[in-house]
Formats: C-alpha cells, structure tokens, sequence
C-alpha cells in the first residue's frame, strides 16, 4: 500500500481514549511504551491463541511453524515424499523430498513476505500516531496485540483500516458486522487480513500476472473461486488477459487476445461498465476463458477502473453453479477490481513491450485538431476530490470553432464542459457518450443528433454529425453542424439521378446555356460538350414527332405559358429515348421574355412497361375469352348429356328417380354421370360414375365411359363383367383416364338387385325408417391396371324399399373424414318423404358439402 493511502492526517482524540475495532471491542490506547525495543518480525503466536479456520489466511507465526513442521516430517522420514515403490534412500525418493521441501518453503516466504509488510505499515502508521520510533513502535504493536489477545497480523490489518478509510475498509466493516455473532477468535480477523494481505501482495507485484496470483490466493480462493484473469482494455476496444491464475497455460495463451466486438462476459462488463454475474456460463451463451474446464461454473466479470476510466475487466471462475451473493460478497469483489486498475494503468503488451495507455502528447494532438476543416474541442478529466470523474475541461478549442453564444475561443478555452455547455447533459445525452468514451475507448459517432446551447437563456437548437474518441487520457470532440442548403441540393442531386431528370436554363438574350450532368447523359454528350439550343430541339427528336416538338416551342417562345411535350430523342449513338419535356417561361421587369428553364424526363423505362401491360392485357383479354368459351362448350356438352333434371323412368314395379347439380364454378365442369336405363330384357341398368379431373377433357371421358355401358349392357353380362370391360375402355381406348363408378342391374320380376364397385362409394339401402350403406365389396377404380375383376353382390329388396346411388359431390367435405359424412348422410336419408322426388331434393337441398364439385343422385323405390 503506498503511504498516501494508508497515512493518516493527524491524531485524533480517540488516539488517547483507546481506539476499537468494526466490532466495537476498545484496546488499549495509542501511547509509546518502555523497554527494549522489539524487532521488526512479527512475535509467535501466544499459547492461548486458538487456532486458525481453513478460511483464514495463515499468519507468519502459523506459517513458520507449518514449515517447521513439515521441515522435520521431511528430514525424519523422507520416504512420505518417495514415488510410490521408491526405496527409502533413493535418488528419485530423496530428490522428490527436496523439490516438495523447497516448494512448502517458498509458499511460506511468500505468505510471510506479505504478512510482514501489512505488520511493516501498520508499525509506520503508529510512527505517525505516537511520534517515536520504529522500535518502539513495534513493542507497542506487540504490547497491543497481547492486551487484546489477537495475533499480531490481525491488529496491524485492524489498525491499517482505521488510517485508509478506504473501500478495502468498507468491505471489512462490512464482513465483521455480519459476522460479529460469531466466535471472535475463529474469524473477526479473517476478512481483514484477507483483503489487506491481497491489496499488499498486489501493489508489491511488479506484474499483473503477480496481482491474479496474490488474488486467488489471499482472497478468492475463501470465496469457492477456482480461477481469475485480469483483462486489459486496448485502446482499440480488444481485449489482452494480463493475467491470470487457476487457469492452465494452454488456456491463457489461446485466450491471450480477444479482438474488438467478440462477445464475452469480459466484453458485456466492458461495455456496459457495470458487474456481471452469471449462476451459470452456459446459461449466458459467452464463450470465455476456461469454459472447457468449468462450463457450469459461476462466472463474474467486473470493469477495473479509476477516475471514470476504465483500465479493464476481472473475471473470476468458480467450479460449480454460483448460488446469489450477499452484498459484502458484492463489495468484495468491486475492491478487487479496483485493486487491479492500478497495475492496469501501467500494463504494456507482452509482444513489443509498447505501452498501450501512454498518453498521447497533448501537443501533437493540438496540432492535429488544428488542421481540421471542422470545430473540434480536446477535453481531458476533471476529477472531484474523491478521484471520480465529475466532468471534462475543455484543453482546447481548435480555429474553425464557433461559439453559439457568440463568446470568443479564448473565454470557452480552459473552462469547464457542463458549465460552457450545460446542455450537453440534456435529451441529447452527448455527455454520457463522451463518458463513455473515456471510460471504455470505444469511439462513438452519431448521425444528425439534435444539439441545444444556451443563448440568453434561449435554447437553440442545430442538427449536427458528431466523433468523440479517445487519445491517450484526452477526449476529442468533432462536430459538423447541417448546411440545410447543402442537404437540400444534395438530396435533389440524388433525386434527379434516380428519376432520370435532366435540368436546362437557357438565357434567350446571351444565348448562355446550362445542363446538369443528367442532361448531358440523356443526348449522349460529354459533360465539355455544347448543350443544345431549344431552337434546335427538332433536329434531335424523331421526325414523326415534329409536330408535337412545334406545339410545344410555340407554346413556351410565342405564347410565353409552360408546355409539356412528349416525343422520342435520337442520341448520336443510335440509342433512341422517350422523353417527357416541361419547360416554363421566365419574364423580366419590362414583360419581356429572357429566360427558358425546365426539365428533361428519360421516361424509357415507363414507356415500354406501359407498351408490355398492354400487350399482357390484350393477350390476357383473349385467353380469358377463350377459356370462358371453353367452359360453355363443356358445359352444354354436359347439360345435353345429362340434363339436371330426366324424365321419370317407367319400369314395371319400380319408381325411378335421377338429380344432377353442375359445378358451382364453371372452371370446375367435372366427369360426374349417371344413366339409368329398361334393358332390352326387361332388366334396368343402374349406374352413376365420377371421371378424375375437370373440363373439357373430363367431359369427353364421362361420354366415352357412359356411352360405352349402355352397348356393354345389352349383352346382358353382369355388372361385375361390365365393370371389367368399361376397365379395358378405361385403359387403352380413352388416353389413360381413370374413373369410379358403381353399377347395377335390377329385376323387377324377382325385385333383385344385383351390383358391383370400381373404387366408388357403396349405395345406400333405406328400409323402414333406416338407412345403411350396402356392404363394401373388392373393386379397383377404372383405367388404373389394364385387366381387373370386380366382385358382385346380390340385395334382395322389398316393397317400399329405397336404394340410393350418389357421387362423392354430395357429401365430400375439406375439414373432416369420408365416414363422418357418409354418417351425415345417412341420418338424412332416414328422414321419410312423400315422393321419392321429394327426397332427392331434400338430400341435395340438406348437403354440407364444401368442395363445388358436380353431383349425381340415382335413386330406385320398390312399389
């Protein structure tokens, strides 16, 4: 600890009172004692003291004797450190005692160093207090310790926290009030000796590797952390691991340098400038160092900083998921932190050795910032007394600077950022950025921010494109205020590009023209290049076009009143461009016409786009026509084949009855057909059939198929053998089409019917208020294998018996099964009617189905 921070001021009264420690115990007072004077070292342990927890770190006394100890079980048997087999005497056995003697021996030194230099301060603090010597304040040191029956080490940690009232203070006043119930001697002292043993081990360090070894082993390792690396903040925004310690050497060198927007939870504390703590680093989805050995562990990374500039990044490791903290553990860690900013201010890269945090001549920079064709401002920290970051001066104000107060450089030079600008605080936020900045050396740059200065106490406002980086320990802020009539001539600029237009003016009295480069593109002409009189327009534009190019001079020269024209321009290169002309007449005082100005527009593109539509309107004009004759055709192809209404069929002892509904939809004409026809035997040739498909096409095959049964059927073959043969038909004689179909030949003499399927829905049988589907018999549909057979079946109906045939247009739904709806169907069909007509229409009436297809209904009732 350096003498500024640990020296106190003066003597207070509490010096000759006694003075007492976080737990309110008082010890003896502050006064020089006689004797001998006492040495430096530390004096042992007394008998009485107990002995030390496992979370306490060893004191000198403790740790002299352990190595004393472990000195003699070495020289008495040095076989406990042979390899296992080794003899007793061995070379390997008597070598591997060594190297573990020596190892003891300089962790030993180490602790003791740092025990003896917290014991060193405490014995110059009490210099300070009393006014005597080093000897004697050591004696009084001892004499303190004794009195108060703590060891030495304790008291001198305990007296060092009275002098800094620092944050390593806080965090141990802390720690003992939540500790103050427990046993004193177990562990008042172990938090204090903790920290102070860490804070001495790092400022002793020459090295931040040194400072993350003293910090796991003095202060992390108590808390459960396995593992700690110091990260460094490059003036890039990269990351640099400093140090580390826990980790293996394998690990530190792949994750030596980490480059500027990698994602890490060093990175996130960087960024966001505040601790982060994570249960789990899996659970973060980060990648960072040592994420192979402990993915489950807790991980924290806290920003290192000082003087609102932060240096780097800590981050510490533990093994296993990292329960919630209390807050001394919190204010802890944060100490830690600010531990390791003072190596940071100092760290250089290990390759070139240059240091990263040199600061940047301020000299050179003014030189830089002078040179600039914007106002810029080179402001360094202005820190409170407590070292924080209160706000920036402003070192200099570079000579295309403009006050918006309108007070000279000389009076903004040397003054204060919040007290010239105030406003810089406000809804802008610049402040915080420029904090920011300094704190992380990410540059920050803003498009069109909004910026308010105080006039009179008037705000006003500009628009402005701001840069603020960090050089070294200063800030450079670049502005450059909106030209409004730059941006607006930019924008029409970029607005005559993308719309191809081309400005003229033309001085009819000088004969001065001028083009923007967009003109000159549009004739085909270099920029060096004459423009083209409006006199002589006619002989640029094609010569169909001369009449409308002579309305329009008229217009403009004669008449003197705006005109626009339309014609084709013929560039030397043979290239031809439609072009959209609008010119207005400029008069002077006298009424006289002087000036010609306009607008030239490449409309090409549109032009030819209109001409594509309307060759895409005709062509869609005469296929919408064409398929709109298409489907009439098919349509009254279908309606004569089967009408959606027949005349009543007479067979002798059966009422015959037939429905069709077309397609909703003309597009979707579709194959459906029925037939139902007196054989030549006296036998009645039922059928329905649903061709796959619609239009045109699916009209042909259902008059092919329904053609071809009715010839088939005179043979007198049974439906099964007639379905066989429409299969064959089916196949080889109409293109490959395929059909369901059910079919049936009735005797009315027997009252049998006699049917057979080709993958179509069976029919229903309605008897005596009951309606069930017949059962299902084997039958492929029409046209998909060349041969097929088909079973048949037999139904023996009765008087009064109603035997209905339909397409699946009737009951077909999108949102639910075939079963549901045949279900549907059914307990409609058991709905008795007056007519068998009637209850045809109440089926196609009481129909839910939604998918616009044409339907067939055959329907026979026994008399």
């Amino acid at each position: 600890m350096s003498p500024s921070r640990s020296t106190p001021t003066t003597s207070s009264p509490a010096s000759d009172a006694g003075w007492g420690n976080e737990h309110g115990t008082r010890h003896p007072p502050l006064r020089p004692v006689g004797g001998t004077p006492v040495a430096a070292a530390p004096p042992p342990r007394s008998p009485g003291s107990p002995p030390r927890s496992d979370r306490t770190v060893n004191t000198p006394e403790t740790t002299d004797a352990n190595v004393a100890d472990s000195g003699d079980a070495v020289a008495d048997g040095e076989q406990a450190c042979d390899p296992p087999g080794a003899a007793r005497t061995s070379p390997v056995g008597r070598l591997a005692a060594t190297v573990e003697r020596l190892r003891r021996e300089v962790r030993a030194a180490q602790v003791e160093a740092d025990g003896r230099a917290l014991i060193e301060l405490a014995k110059g603090i009490l210099v300070e207090r009393l006014g005597c010597g080093p000897a004697q304040a050591a004696r009084q040191l001892a004499e303190l310790a004794e009195q108060a029956k703590v060891p030495p080490l304790q008291l001198a940690v305990e007296i060092i926290n009275q002098a800094a009232h620092d944050r390593l203070s806080e965090v141990t006043s802390a720690f003992l009030a939540v500790t103050a119930e427990r046993t004193p001697e177990e562990e008042a002292g172990a938090p204090a000796v903790r920290l102070r043993a860490a804070e001495s081990g790092a400022l002793a360090a020459n090295d931040s590797q040194a400072v993350a070894d003293s910090l796991l082993q003095h202060a992390l390792t108590p808390l459960g952390a396995v593992a700690v690396a110091i990260w460094a903040a490059d003036a890039d925004g990269s990351l640099s691991l400093a140090g580390s310690a826990g980790f293996s050497a394998a690990e530190a060198r792949r994750w030596r340098y980490v480059p500027p927007g990698v994602a890490t939870m060093a990175r996130r504390a960087l960024s966001e400038r505040t601790a982060q703590w994570a249960d789990s680093l899996a659970n973060t989805g980060l990648p960072s160092i040592g994420h192979a050995d402990h993915p489950q562990g807790g991980r924290v990374a806290v920003p290192a900083g000082s003087g609102g500039r932060i240096h780097g990044v800590l981050e510490i490791a533990w093994p296993s998921v990292l329960e919630p903290q209390p807050p001394q553990v919190l204010r802890q860690v944060e100490a830690l932190a600010e531990l390791c900013s003072h190596t940071l201010e100092t760290h250089t890269l290990p390759n070139d050795g240059h240091d990263v945090r040199a600061t940047t001549d301020v000299s050179e920079l003014i030189d830089l910032v002078d040179g600039l064709h914007d106002p810029a401002l080179v402001l360094v920290p202005h820190l409170d007394d407590q070292g924080r970051l209160a706000d920036f001066r402003i070192r200099h104000v570079n000579g295309r600077f403009l006050d918006p107060a309108g007070r000279p450089r000389g009076t903004v030079h040397g003054a204060l950022l919040l007290e010239a600008y105030p406003m810089v605080a406000g809804d802008s936020d610049l402040f915080r950025c420029i904090e920011r900045v300094y704190a992380t050396g990410e540059p920050f740059r803003a498009r069109r921010m909004d910026l308010t200065a105080l006039v009179d106490q008037v705000p006003l406002s500009a628009v402005a494109d701001i840069n603020v980086s960090r050089h070294g320990g200063t800030v450079l802020l670049i502005w450059r205020i909106e030209d409004e009539t730059a941006r607006l001539a930019s924008l029409l600029q970029h607005a005559q590009r993308l719309g191809r237009i081309g400005g003229f003016e033309e001085n009819l009295l000088t004969g001065e023209i001028i083009w923007n480069e967009t003109l000159f593109d549009l004739y085909g002409r270099p920029p060096s290049g004459a423009p083209v009189p409006l006199e002589e327009l006619p002989a640029y534009a094609h010569p169909d076009d001369a009449v409308t190019i002579g309305r329009f001079l008229r217009t403009v020269l004669h008449h003197r009143r705006p005109g626009t024209a339309a014609f084709r321009l013929q560039r030397p290169d043979g290239v031809t461009r439609h072009i959209r002309m609008v010119a207005e007449p400029v008069l002077d005082a006298d009424d006289q016409l002087f000036v010609v100005r306009g607008a030239y527009q490449d409309i090409s593109a549109q032009h030819w786009t209109e001409v594509a539509l309307a060759v895409t309107r005709d062509q869609l004009a005469h296929t919408e026509q064409q398929a709109h004759e298409r489907n009439r055709l098919t349509l009254q192809l279908q309606h004569a084949i089967m009408p959606p209404t027949q005349a009543p069929l007479r067979a002798p002892g059966l009422d015959v009855a037939v429905r069709y509904r077309p397609a909703e939809t003309e597009q979707l004409v579709g194959g459906d057909w029925y037939d139902a026809v007196v054989l030549p035997s006296g036998l009645v040739l039922l059928c329905v059939g649903d061709v796959a498909g619609h239009g045109i096409e699916a009209a042909t095959s259902m008059v092919v198929l329904r053609n071809a049964l009715r010839g088939l059927a005179v043979t007198g073959a049974g439906p099964g053998q007639l379905l066989s043969w429409l299969n064959i038909v089916a196949h080889h004689l109409t293109g490959g089409v395929t059909a369901t179909a059910v079919c049936g030949v009735y005797d009315p003499r027997r009252r049998v019917l006699r049917w057979a399927r080709a993958g179509h829905l069976p029919p229903v049988l309605v008897r005596d208020a009951d309606a069930n589907p017949l059962p299902l018999l084997k039958g492929i549909l029409l046209g998909a294998v060349p041969e097929a057979t088909f079973e048949e079946d037999e139904v023996q109906l009765a008087v009064h018996d109603t035997l209905l045939m339909y397409t699946d247009g009737l009951i077909e739904r999108r949102d639910r099964s075939v079963e549901v709806s045949l279900r549907q169907l059914l307990n409609a069909a058991r709905t008795t009617s007056r007519t068998l007509d009637h209850q045809l229409d109440r089926l196609l009436t009481y129909s839910r189905s939604d998918t616009d297809d044409d339907t067939c209904i055959v329907g026979i009732q026994v008399q």
